[in-house]
C-alpha cells in the first residue's frame, strides 16, 4: 500500500479550487499540494487521506466525499461546516496531533466518524 505522499510546495492549485470553501492544502492521489510550506500536522492530516484514498481505491473516496460534503451542506446550510462534518476530514483532524496514529490505524476507521452525534460540534 503507497504510505507517503508526494508533496508539492507552493501549489496554485488550492487557491484556484478554493471557489467553493477556502484551502490551504488538498489530498490528489497521490500527491498532496499545499499553498506554502507543509509543517508536520499537515502532513500527517494529508496522509491520513491518502490512506483513505488507498483503502478506497481513489476513485469510490472523491464519490463518498462529495456525497457526505453535499449531504451536510443541504443538512447543516453552511458550506464550511459541512467540510468539518465530512467522516474522512474528522478522522483526519481528530487524529493528525498523534504521531504514531498512522502506524495503528485501522482500515476503514472513517466509518466511525459518519454519525454526528447531537453532543459533538462542528465548527
Amino acid at each position: 500500500m503507497f504510505k507517503t505522499p508526494i508533496v508539492r510546495e507552493d501549489s496554485r492549485i488550492p487557491r484556484i479550487l478554493s471557489w467553493v470553501i477556502d484551502i490551504w492544502g488538498i489530498t490528489l492521489w497521490p500527491f498532496v499540494l499545499v499553498r506554502g510550506k507543509i509543517d508536520p500536522l499537515t502532513l500527517r492530516h494529508e496522509t491520513i487521506h491518502i490512506r483513505q484514498q488507498a483503502e478506497l481505491l481513489v476513485v469510490p473516496f472523491y464519490v463518498l466525499y462529495l456525497g457526505f460534503w453535499l449531504y451536510r451542506w443541504w443538512q447543516l446550510g453552511d458550506r464550511q461546516k459541512a467540510y468539518f462534518a465530512i467522516p474522512f476530514e474528522r478522522e483526519a483532524y481528530s487524529l493528525q496531533g498523534d504521531p504514531a496514529y498512522l502506524s495503528f490505524r485501522k482500515p476503514h476507521s472513517w466509518r466511525f466518524y459518519i454519525k454526528l452525534d447531537g453532543g459533538q460540534q462542528v465548527t
